[in-house]
């Protein structure tokens, strides 16, 4: 599932390459900007938990990983369905896609949350969704692209009639935000809301209400990627999901997987 689209900045221009030769052919990606889960370090090297998992994956099956430069988002979906690029992160399985792509087991839980600053956080504990808001005419900054479920989807026309709606880019920008009280909730990726407040040093709180969460894939091109290999990888998560190697990976992001692996498809 992809919530929204991180800032565009530029990966390592040369490729990263997880050396091994189990599959037919080294497989390649593009990824975006999307701290905790993808992140450039110092050195413009791609990091987070997406990239610590996959790494882990094509080891254990001996393939080979190529990271290349960051393309937009649209951009990066059509080199995919073409076969131009071969894999893709955080993928939510829909019938659309299963008619082009292969998927591997779940291998992290991505959530929707709201947050508020912790001295307001007793004001907005009960809230019952986004009806809720609307009825009480609370102001909420919000990304301006994503799936962000069913209950928001349904009002988003009205918050937005209501001039309750804030949008930002990035969620270091929504943090920001929030900080400097452009708006008391602040609705976004769990994991990114608290890294990224993490990272500035801004306290936030989680409001109890869940707004959304669900297991996340591994997408592999049909038209690049033979099913067998996809089958290797896949054999590869669940052993290491198995012997918990994926477990202490999230667990160092504060991520969780609840969901059961199922076989790949």
């Amino acid at each position: 599932m992809r919530i929204m689209t991180g800032c565009v900045l530029a990966l390592a221009l040369s490729p990263l390459w997880v050396q091994a030769a189990g599959c037919q052919k080294p497989l390649r990606m593009a990824v975006e900007q999307w701290p905790p889960y993808v992140y450039s370090d110092a050195q413009g090297k791609p990091r987070g938990v997406d990239i610590e998992i996959l790494q882990a994956i094509f080891a254990e099956a001996g393939c080979s990983l190529q990271i290349g430069p960051e393309l937009p988002r649209k951009r990066r979906q059509a080199m995919f369905i073409e076969g131009k690029i071969d894999l893709m992160l955080a993928a939510s399985i829909t019938p659309e896609r299963q008619q082009f792509s292969w998927f591997t087991a779940p291998y992290r839980d991505e959530s929707v949350s709201l947050f508020s600053k912790p001295e307001q956080a007793a004001q907005y504990t009960q809230l019952e969704g986004f009806g809720s808001i609307l009825q009480q005419r609370i102001a909420l900054l919000a990304p301006n692209a994503g799936w962000y479920g069913e209950d928001y989807k349904k009002h988003y026309f009205w918050l937005n009639e209501a001039r309750l709606l804030s949008p930002f880019e990035t969620f270091n920008q929504g943090v920001r935000m929030l900080a400097a009280g452009r708006a008391p909730l602040l609705l976004g990726d769990t994991g990114a809301v608290h890294f990224e407040a993490g990272q500035q040093q801004i306290s936030v709180y989680q409001l109890p209400l869940l707004v959304m969460s669900e297991p996340v894939h591994f997408m592999l091109s049909k038209k690049s990627v033979s099913q067998a290999d996809s089958e290797k990888l896949n054999a590869a998560l669940l052993r290491l999901e198995k012997r918990g190697v994926l477990k202490k990976i999230r667990s160092q992001y504060g991520l969780s997987l609840n969901a059961a692996a199922p076989a790949s498809r």
